[in-house]
């Protein structure tokens, strides 16, 4: 008896392990758009599933989430996407322009610091609806990973777009003409055009030095601190408010990093977000699409560089001897 007795605990004991960024199905699951409990351990899709049967291999349409593209669920939720990226634009360049102007003697530092919080509240704000991407870099990193399919992936990243243009609409109707000519509207810039003895100059950074320095940022982003929120044990262990705070101050510390160590006037620092770029370019446009395509190739390296690593470790780690049905490596094969 007393065996039958523990036994029937551990269901319950399991159904409280809380996933940050848990597979789509726990998220969006019955019909609703708040984050669900579920097992900190995937489904080996190879053993017997609960009725005792084998399940059946998954069809390729299957394996890409062809279906999220007519899920009203996740269409739902991707507003949470959209909503959070357009406050992330128009907060992060409020920072930048405040903090500016107020002429401190460490500007760097404080706008560091400004934008680890407002990310952390941000993501906690978007967590409940849709998992708390607002960065097409953990979209696209989380479906090579199989976390979440690709076909979401690209939903989510399409209304992380649309609410980057809608947060740069935002900031261009409230700010002066003047500041609107200083600043470039929370966009990313590797070079600018300033005026020099003999004329006009461009002024900044060298491409190649951009785009290794996005692949490095977003690589160590990934590293130390998203894989703390994809790692089920790890975000069960910490508690989902530590892990977005993680996420929060590493971000901080890349920003103060990457626009410190330069130290070039015209490199507004690592993206680590095409979005947040995508957006004010195309409201501004102008030298904001002078070297853009860094933005977006740099992450994506550095979303592949994770996944491999991902790929090598050690199978006792991030439960990878379980394979997540949205998994890369599955879809291919």
């Amino acid at each position: 008896n007393t065996r039958i007795n523990y036994l029937s605990f551990l269901p319950h004991m399991a159904s409280k392990n809380i996933v940050v960024f848990g597979d789509e199905e726990n998220q969006l699951s019955g019909g609703t758009n708040r984050v669900q409990t579920c097992s900190s351990t995937p489904r080996n899709r190879n053993t017997i599933d609960d009725e005792g049967k084998k399940p059946n291999f998954l069809s390729f349409s299957e394996r890409l989430g062809v279906q999220d593209f007519f899920s009203l669920d996740v269409w739902r939720a991707s507003m949470g996407e959209l909503l959070g990226s357009a406050v992330l634009v128009f907060m992060l360049d409020t920072i930048v322009i405040s903090t500016f102007e107020s002429d401190p003697k460490m500007p760097n530092l404080i706008i560091s610091i400004l934008i680890a919080i407002v990310i952390t509240i941000l993501l906690l704000a978007v967590v409940p609806v849709s998992g708390g991407h607002i960065n097409p870099v953990i979209s696209f990193s989380a479906a090579l990973v199989g976390i979440i399919s690709m076909s979401r992936a690209i939903i989510y990243i399409l209304a992380q777009c649309i609410g980057a243009i809608l947060g740069a609409l935002a900031l261009k109707a409230v700010v002066s003409s003047a500041i609107e000519g200083t600043f470039s509207l929370g966009g990313c810039t590797v070079t600018v055009i300033a005026p020099g003895p003999n004329g006009p100059v461009t002024v900044g950074l060298e491409t190649a030095q951009a785009l290794w320095l996005e692949i490095f940022c977003t690589f160590v982003f990934l590293f130390a601190s998203i894989w703390m929120a994809y790692d089920q044990r790890q975000a069960k262990a910490l508690g989902h408010v530590t892990v977005l705070s993680i996420v929060g101050v590493v971000l901080g510390l890349l920003v103060f990093i990457s626009t410190t160590v330069t130290a070039k006037k015209g490199y507004a620092g690592a993206g680590i977000n095409p979005a947040r770029c995508f957006g004010p370019a195309i409201v501004r446009g102008g030298h904001l699409w002078d070297g853009h395509w860094i933005f977006w190739v740099g992450p994506t390296i550095g979303c592949v560089a994770f996944y491999v690593y991902t790929k090598i470790i050690p199978t006792k780690h991030f439960n990878a001897e379980y394979e997540y049905k949205h998994d890369f490596v599955g879809v291919v094969k």
